[in-house]
C-alpha cells in the first residue's frame, strides 16, 4: 500500500552487448519508448526521469553511471530512474505487460553482470532522487546486501526500515488493473523484432 509521506525510487544499470545504435540492441531502442509508455499508464507511477538532449521529461540531475561501467569500453549503458507510490505498483509494472517483455528478451541485449541490476529505496514525497543517488545505491547494495536503504524485489523494507510483506494479492489485483491500458503497446510490440 502507499506510505504515506514517502515514494519508491528504483534505479537500474546494466551493459548492451554492443553500443546503443548497433543492430544487436535495435530491439532493446524499439521498445524503449513503449516502456516509458506503459510506465506512465500504470496505476503507482509517480515520475521518471529524463535523459538530457532527449525529448520527453528532463534529467534528474547529472546522469552518471556506477563504478561497474570502468574497463567496459562504454561511457554509458541503459539506465533508468524512476519513483513509485509503492513496491506492488512498481512490481505490476516491473513483471507483467509490456515491460515483462522486454524483461524476457533482455539477454539478447544485454551482458550478463555480477552485480545487481536495480535497486530500491525510499523518499521523501515532494523531493526526487537523482542519478547520482541511484549509482551510490546500487554500489552499496552490492558491496553490503540489501538493508532499509539500499533493497531489492526479494528482500524489501519499508520506509520504517523493517522488512516489508509484500501484498502478492494486491500485484494481482494492479496488473489487471493496467492491463487495459497496455493493450495498444502489446499490440504494437507484435511488430517489433527482438
Amino acid at each position: 500500500m502507499p506510505a504515506p509521506g514517502f515514494h519508491l525510487a528504483i534505479y537500474n544499470f546494466g551493459l548492451h552487448v554492443a553500443a546503443y545504435g548497433a543492430p544487436e540492441v535495435q530491439g532493446f531502442a524499439r521498445r524503449e519508448p513503449l516502456n516509458f509508455a506503459a510506465a506512465e499508464k500504470a496505476s503507482g507511477f509517480v515520475g521518471r526521469s529524463g535523459y538530457d538532449g532527449e525529448p520527453g521529461p528532463g534529467s534528474w540531475g547529472l546522469q552518471v553511471f556506477p563504478r561497474f561501467i570502468i574497463g567496459s569500453g562504454f561511457d554509458s549503458g541503459p539506465s533508468s530512474l524512476s519513483s513509485w507510490d509503492d513496491v506492488e505498483s512498481l512490481m505490476a509494472f516491473s513483471y507483467a505487460g509490456v515491460h515483462a517483455e522486454a524483461l524476457r528478451n533482455a539477454r539478447n541485449w544485454n551482458t550478463k553482470n555480477d552485480w545487481p541490476p536495480l535497486v530500491l529505496w525510499w523518499f521523501e514525497a515532494g523531493c526526487r532522487p537523482d542519478w547520482q543517488q541511484g549509482a551510490n545505491k546500487l554500489e552499496w547494495l552490492h558491496d553490503h546486501g540489501p538493508g532499509p536503504d539500499a533493497f531489492t524485489f526479494k528482500q524489501p523494507y519499508g520506509p520504517d526500515g523493517e522488512p516489508l510483506e509484500i501484498d502478492r494479492a494486491r500485484v494481482k489485483a494492479l496488473i489487471e488493473a493496467n492491463a487495459a491500458g497496455q493493450r495498444d503497446l502489446l499490440e504494437q510490440l507484435k511488430a517489433i523484432p527482438v
